[in-house]
């Protein structure tokens, strides 16, 4: 078992908010390891017990000398033999202020509090690695005044994310106190979400698949449901409809773990049409293939979203249109 604990920042007392000149500070984690451990490198080890860091951060890390191991350095090739306490010190983020720019969007709704967007396919999210300009987060600091610093700078106001093929609803506080709200509400899964997708193959009418879940062990792009341990994650469908070689579902996201709808349903034997992290490029005959080429994306679609308003209280239900795209590989499946 592997047991994680946050200590306050060198000088700083517990409970106390620093200043804000020194709000960028190192965090510091602290496990100790089980006995599944025993026998394995340092860095594999850490991958398990922090499964959000790559095993590269990770052994970047260690040789930069943010790891210890029982109060000493150790190297990424270290052997465990469990039970042993690691102190891990993330450095913060190198500041990066994205640019505002005037990029087109897609307001479902906006009041004082929030925003509900139809986020594009294609578009980013929020600046990353190779992705600095033309995301979603640039356009909105050119909309949006003031949003500059709601929740941080690199992703003000973001409650969620989608990837960045999937389109669909997506909401964005305003002010702090509304992105605490939204949230909460997220964290305590009181926030309603509905997907469409299309998938190869025909699966039962409904299921609900239900998994440990984490990132791969061998292929760190990628996560899995076959995990003897894991966060537990939960997705449930219905077909919507029946086509040649693919079917249109109705998908419930219970919990938001990254790629859960892509991972569930290729683990299940139905990717996504055109997801290629999750082998739905390589399945399905030449018709099949010409309308996901067509596509040229994972055919997923973040139909419904529905939550408490997190000033009001009141339940709040959007939904955002079928895209053109997403309309036009279900036609090009279709009977004649």
């Amino acid at each position: 078992m592997v047991t994680v604990r946050r200590r306050p920042a060198p000088g700083q007392r517990r409970g106390a908010r620093p200043p804000a000149a020194r709000a960028a500070t190192a965090a510091t984690r602290q496990v100790t390891l089980g006995p599944s451990a025993r026998g394995r490198r340092l860095d594999q080890a850490l991958v398990e017990a922090f499964p959000q860091l790559s095993r590269a951060r990770l052994q970047a890390l260690i040789r930069d000398g943010h790891a210890r191991v029982d109060g000493r350095a150790a190297k990424a090739a270290s052997r465990m033999s469990g039970g042993e306490r690691i102190q891990l010190t993330l450095p913060p983020a190198e500041p990066a202020l994205p640019e505002p720019e005037d990029l087109p969007l897609r307001v479902l709704f906006q009041d004082r509090d929030l925003l509900v967007l139809d986020k594009a396919p294609g578009m980013v999210v929020h600046p990353a690695a190779g992705h600095r300009k033309g995301t979603l987060v640039n356009a909105l600091l050119h909309h949006v005044r003031d949003l500059q610093g709601v929740g941080g700078t690199l992703r003000p106001g973001l409650a969620h994310r989608l990837d960045k093929d999937t389109s669909g609803c997506l909401v964005v506080a305003k002010n702090d106190a509304a992105l605490r709200g939204l949230q909460a509400s997220f964290k305590t899964r009181q926030v309603q979400k509905t997907y469409l997708a299309l998938v190869h193959g025909q699966p039962p009418a409904e299921g609900h698949i239900e998994t440990p879940y984490g990132r791969h062990p061998r292929h760190r792009q990628r996560f899995t449901g076959r995990l003897a341990d894991g966060k537990p994650a939960r997705t449930a469908y219905r077909v919507r409809e029946r086509l040649h070689g693919a079917a249109l579902l109705e998908v419930d996201l219970l919990t938001g773990r990254t790629h859960q709808i892509r991972v569930h349903l290729a683990e299940a034997g139905h990717p996504l049409l055109g997801d290629a992290l999750y082998g739905g490029t390589r399945k399905g005959d030449a018709r099949v293939k010409a309308v996901q080429s067509a596509l040229g994306r994972q055919a997923l679609h973040a139909w419904r979203l529905a939550f408490r308003h997190p000033r009001t209280g009141a339940q709040r239900h959007f939904e955002a249109p079928v895209p053109v795209d997403l309309r036009a590989a279900v036609d090009g499946l279709r009977p004649p």
